[in-house]
């Protein structure tokens, strides 16, 4: 069945071999983000078998995957206190930075009998998560009363660059983090854990010997998955960009003018696009949309091929300058970037062949 990712399990393990030699011998501990294809099970095996050292994901749902993994499991995403009880039963450590929250997962532990570890998320500009770095009362208000539960392991402090503000990690502001962490130390006489710097967009620091030596934990997903960094989004040498392939089959070719006739307002989803006058253009339109894909991060491995846009089950091409005769019913193949295997991995209506 249409349209289909294929997933190279063997070039997956290649970038996972590599990206834990990389991270690792920078004296790291590793968590392997999974959200990024949605928990596949035939990718955990890998993983389960593999020398990573945490099982990380945004969603509880995903994490139940994990019940019988002898990795530790972590929750990304700031629990919600709704979900606290399910957060101290299927996850080993979350990312915190209300003490509101940590409050009921003291209490979820407790009923449970359990300890909970907790990173307390430090924002350093990027302007998602954490306590704002600067905010150093509230930091240490948090902290005392963290150390107050008898159910919640402080275990380290965390941070969040490049996802949302595009903040790039950088040895000057992860060394912000560094410092926080050994104020807090001094401060309260404790000892922590893990200081974690970040994601894919932190690796690049490694292969220049920036990253601060007190940072000992990464949260790697792209760099894994699709073989580049994401602070300048650089392929990795010798990692896989092709590990998924998207297949998706031709409904429809002819030949058609490239600009829409008559007045135009807003798309299906309330932008007014801007088109180009290429003339007569042969357009084949593919079944895949907007529901299955980022059509704005898909990319045809026919290097011929132009992505005019999409609706939410429309892909439209040009296929004008391929070398390759096209007709209705051919495959189109495409490499996919990381908000494009999200929703691919994420959608019921795309299917799934593992080579």
């Amino acid at each position: 069945m249409f349209p289909r990712l294929v997933i190279d399990l063997n070039k997956i393990k290649n970038n996972l071999d590599k990206i834990t030699e990389i991270v690792k011998g920078a004296g790291c501990s590793l968590m392997i983000v999974t959200k990024g294809y949605c928990a596949d099970l035939e990718i955990y095996k890998i993983l389960e078998d593999s020398k990573i050292d945490y099982l990380a994901d945004s969603r509880i749902q995903n994490l139940k995957n994990y019940v019988n993994s002898k990795k530790e499991k972590v929750l990304l995403r700031l629990p919600m206190g709704s979900e606290a009880d399910d957060v101290v039963r299927f996850a080993d450590i979350s990312l915190n930075s209300e003490i509101k929250t940590i409050q009921k997962l003291n209490d979820a532990a407790e009923r449970q009998g359990k300890k909970h570890k907790v990173l307390l998320m430090i924002d350093l500009g990027d302007l998602r998560e954490g306590i704002f770095y600067k905010n150093e009362d509230e930091i240490y208000q948090t902290v005392e009363e963290i150390l107050k539960f008898n159910n919640i392991d402080f275990f380290g402090l965390g941070v969040n660059l490049t996802c949302y503000g595009a903040v790039i990690p950088k040895n000057e502001n992860l060394s912000v983090l560094v410092d926080t962490a050994h104020k807090i130390e001094k401060r309260f006489n404790v000892k922590l854990e893990m200081i974690s710097g970040g994601n894919s967009s932190s690796v690049y620091l490694i292969e220049r010997n920036e990253l601060p030596k007190e940072i000992n934990n990464l949260r790697v997903g792209e760099a894994f998955l699709l073989g580049n960094e994401t602070a300048y989004s650089n392929m990795l040498e010798g990692f896989c960009d092709d590990a998924f392939v998207l297949e998706a089959e031709i409904i429809e070719l002819k030949e058609k003018q490239s600009v829409p006739i008559g007045e135009t307002g807003v798309d299906a989803f309330g932008n007014k696009p801007v088109y180009e006058d290429r003339g007569i253009i042969k357009r084949a339109i593919i079944a895949v949309g907007r529901q299955d894909i980022d059509s704005d991060n898909l990319h045809p491995i026919d290097s011929k091929i132009d992505i005019l846009g999409a609706s939410s089950d429309h892909l439209i091409l040009d296929v004008t300058e391929s070398d390759k005769n096209y007709k209705v019913g051919d495959i189109v193949n495409f490499k996919l970037s990381y908000s494009s295997l999200l929703r691919a991995t994420t959608s019921s209506y795309v299917d799934k062949k593992y080579i």
